[in-house]
């Protein structure tokens, strides 16, 4: 049996009837091309948030004026992590992206265990910055008109929105969040160029920021703060890795979107691969200019004494904006901390959305096929499993509201490093699901290679690994305020059961139902070259010129899709 296409438009869907046995929804193909699918990527890695938030706490708490060196560390690391991914994707487009990889590579048992996880993370992440965009907004709109509104009107008004623009298309969101990212880079661009031509602060240029040995060094330096007293500041570069590989949680995205994409097999691997080294670049510039428009050095500096004070820490960025741009360029800054914010929930929505789908269409649990899994009948989008995606962010987000819990410190933070856990933990079996796919089970010797399919992954898994590890050693740190919260001490609990039980439901499956657990994390998009019928029975249209198929051959997790 054979898992076909049934198009956005299939009466299995649109009805509401269970799919028949051997189909599956589909996603609305080629709504979206390479630029769509850069834009969704890097929009969840939301670049000015990650600059004006996180870098601070790297040059304060981790590898000071070095850290630029620790988003280089960083841009290796995940760089080599993505050329293996980016292979990998050649041959497995499905909008699972882990979940079906790592089905594919280490088994549907693992697989399905990971894509628990992953679509756990994704959920989380929506509701984590559903946190602190309502903390930007509520701050920026008490700035400008002097009202005082509650967070959670902010909050209710994004979860609204992103379930709205997810109902209707994919290509609908894809423009949202081009836009904000394009101002986001606009301004963060302005900011680095004005520094670099009025040749930063009076202590010059700090090269040794640019070396990536000095991204494994602490910070521990003599500071002289503002009101003249001075400190010791001793930092960890633990946290520094940490925070910068936190940075980029998100692109990963750019394999879930296979389906709806463009010439997938060729703009798959392009996105990932140049989503993850145009992040890094930027990045590593952005945040040397605000360390050289501040003053680096190895003593004391203003970059060090503006980031040890809490109340000044957004100061590293926002004090050359102001001295070189002018008030606006600060009040701007400000908005696209809002708009980037919400551009990064909704790229998390979208990503919950399709992991919600891409489980729910194969119909393991009775119903899902025709619920979770459905695709809408004139708009092609995930829309069932975005509103269930809205409901939990929902739930939590309104948890947090009538406890009185901080938006910022517990709902962003601890839900932050909730799906952050998760997501590394699935990233580093992604790495080494590519290692076993081509190397150990001997899948398209044509693409095997080396470096691409063998030492790149194992270096990046790797690294994986060992941010995990960081993690786990600095997550109290990195909760703050929140690490007493009953939620953070249950996190690693949360993340172990969820993985178990997706395991133990897979080998349930398994021992009950072959002919689903067959189909596990196997559904994939076939693009033949203009043939009607394919091996296995999978079938296409002349129109769509696509297909999904299933290999329900062995179990060590082939079901490669025919070339």
């Amino acid at each position: 049996m054979t898992a076909t296409e049934t198009g956005p438009r299939s009466p299995a869907v649109s009805s509401g009837v269970e799919p028949a046995p051997g189909e599956v929804s589909r996603l609305k193909p080629n709504a979206v091309g390479l630029w769509g699918v850069v834009f969704m990527a890097v929009a969840t890695a939301a670049p000015i948030t990650a600059m004006v938030g996180n870098t601070p706490i790297i040059v304060s708490a981790g590898n000071g004026v070095y850290a630029p060196a620790t988003f280089m560390v960083a841009t290796i690391v995940l760089g080599l992590f993505a050329v293996g991914y980016g292979q990998m994707a050649k041959h497995i487009t499905a909008t699972g992206a882990f979940y079906t990889d790592i089905s594919h590579g280490l088994g549907r048992e693992i697989g399905l265990a990971s894509g628990a996880l992953t679509t756990m993370a994704y959920m989380v992440f929506e509701a984590s910055l559903v946190g602190i965009f309502s903390v930007f907004a509520k701050n920026l709109v008490n700035e400008l008109v002097g009202v005082d509104v509650p967070w959670i009107v902010f909050a209710l008004l994004m979860l609204a929105a992103n379930a709205a623009l997810t109902y209707f298309d994919i290509n609908l969101a894809s423009k949202v969040l081009g836009v904000f990212l394009i101002t986001e880079i606009v301004m963060l661009s302005l900011f680095a160029f004005s520094v670099l031509f009025t040749g930063g602060a009076h202590e010059g240029w700090s090269w040794a920021s640019l070396n990536p040995l000095n991204g494994f060094r602490s910070l521990d330096a003599n500071v002289t703060l503002a009101g003249g007293q001075s400190m010791h500041a001793v930092g960890t570069a633990g946290i520094g890795l940490f925070f910068a590989f936190w940075s980029w949680v998100g692109f990963e995205s750019t394999a879930m979107y296979g389906e709806e994409s463009k010439d997938p097999k060729r703009i798959i691997p392009l996105a990932t691969v140049a989503s993850v080294l145009g992040i890094g670049i930027f990045y590593v510039f952005v945040s040397w200019m605000g360390i050289v428009g501040s003053g680096p050095g190895t003593g004391p500096t203003d970059a060090l004494a503006t980031t040890l004070n809490p109340d000044t820490m957004s100061d590293l960025f926002l004090k050359p904006v102001e001295h070189n741009l002018g008030h606006w360029a600060v009040v701007l800054f400000s908005i696209l901390l809002v708009t980037g914010s919400y551009a990064c929930g909704m790229a998390f929505h979208n990503s919950a959305a399709h992991y919600l789908y891409a489980i729910g269409r194969e119909n393991l649990i009775p119903g899902f096929g025709r619920t979770l899994g459905a695709s809408h009948p004139k708009h092609g989008s995930p829309y069932i499993s975005g509103f269930v995606q809205s409901t939990v962010a929902l739930i939590i987000v309104l948890f947090y509201a009538v406890s009185g819990r901080d938006p910022y410190g517990s709902l962003y933070g601890v839900m932050a490093l909730l799906g952050t856990t998760g997501i590394m933990i699935v990233q580093a079996l992604t790495a080494f699901s590519v290692i076993s796919y081509f190397h150990v089970q001997k899948n398209h010797p044509e693409t095997a290679h080396w470096f691409r399919t063998l030492l790149a992954p194992a270096l990046g898994g790797i690294g994986m690994v060992y941010v995990v590890i960081l993690l786990f050693q600095n997550m109290s740190f990195a909760a703050g305020s929140a690490s007493g919260d009953i939620i953070f001490r249950l996190i690693p609990w949360i993340v172990g059961v969820i993985f178990v039980a997706g395991l133990v439901f897979a080998i349930v499956v398994r021992r009950t139902d072959p002919e689903k657990y067959q189909r596990m994390g196997h559904v994939v998009l076939e693009e033949p070259a203009g043939v009607q019928t394919g091996p296995g029975g999978c079938r296409t249209t002349r129109r769509a010129r696509r297909r999904h198929c299933w290999n329900p051959g062995s179990d060590r997790g082939v079901g490669r899709p025919s070339i």
